[in-house]
């Protein structure tokens, strides 16, 4: 991104395993992107392997009512891990039972609109979804124009 203004942003949230808190997660995390100047189409990418995700911890996670969500952005990427209590998926990559089918397909998803994706089956912490996305900014975004500003003021 930019050399002269660092973009360092974490939270954290941890939600009970009901379906509603999933567009809770969603709101959160596309504001506080959107905010930062992260451009739309990078957003929707992020949020919809983060619901995949979410919808996975909710549906097939054993154990505790809950789930937790943590989201770190600096210039480069957006890094979020999703960790329930389940014991998450059998193989790392699903048997393809055909186009049609719904078993994995959220895996796909996932792995086709972030750039890493990895699942780590803990016995002791649960199922924990690595998210990695490469972030693009738009013209406009606050830290572009902090760091033109500080380019200006320096030279």
């Amino acid at each position: 991104m930019t050399r002269g203004v660092r973009v360092d942003m974490r939270f954290s949230l941890s939600l009970p395993r009901e379906a509603p808190s999933i567009p809770v997660v969603r709101r959160v995390a596309g504001d506080a992107l959107r905010g930062l100047g992260v451009t739309e189409d990078c957003v929707g990418d992020i949020l919809v392997a983060t619901s995949e995700a979410c919808t996975n911890a909710v549906q097939h996670a054993r154990g505790s009512g809950e789930y937790q969500v943590t989201m770190h952005v600096d210039e480069a990427d957006c890094v979020l891990e999703i960790m329930d209590r389940g014991r998450g998926p059998r193989t790392a990559a699903p048997v393809d039972r055909g186009m049609l089918s719904e078993s994995g397909r959220g895996l796909r998803i996932m792995r086709a609109l972030v750039d890493e994706l990895d699942i780590d089956p803990s016995s002791d912490r649960g199922t924990v979804v690595h998210l990695r996305k490469r972030l693009s900014w738009r013209d406009e975004a606050l830290v572009r124009r902090l760091d033109r500003k500080l380019m200006h003021s320096a030279g």
